[in-house]
């Protein structure tokens, strides 16, 4: 196995089991309180944030020596397109009622937040890891 695959499969091992975990307990909380356990569109929303935050940090580390210098400025462009793909595929359903609930909001923002905290720990790996290289 190469440094690579290693950096990548612990990134995606990582989100997988934060997010899985945090999918089961929210399913569960919602349950426990009488809710749908897939509503609120949460099966999509926990799909949408891990397929993005995987791609933006497989994109970032694969092409991180030609982009060494704007990693920062793509890393931030990648939490904008996480807000974009919400406004375009869940919005429109959160506010079909005209309003948006705290379950709606926590729907999104939880996977959000945790797929978020892993990017920015790799991301800071990958560029600590470059900073190495370049130091004597």
């Amino acid at each position: 196995m190469t440094r690579t695959d290693g950096f990548l499969l612990r990134f995606t091992l990582l989100l997988t089991t934060l997010l899985g975990a945090a999918y089961a307990t929210h399913s569960w909380i919602r349950a426990q309180n009488g809710l749908d356990p897939s509503g609120d569109l949460l099966p999509a929303s926990y799909i949408l944030n891990y397929l993005l935050a995987a791609g933006i940090v497989w994109c970032l580390y694969i092409f991180r020596r030609k982009i060494r210098q704007q990693i920062g400025f793509l890393f931030i462009g990648g939490s904008l397109l996480k807000f974009l793909a919400f406004f375009i595929f869940l919005y429109p359903t959160y506010q079909a009622d005209g309003e948006m609930s705290r379950t709606e909001f926590a729907s999104f923002f939880i996977p959000y937040l945790i797929a978020l905290l892993a990017e920015t720990y790799f991301t800071a790996k990958i560029l600590r890891d470059l900073e190495k290289q370049d130091s004597p």
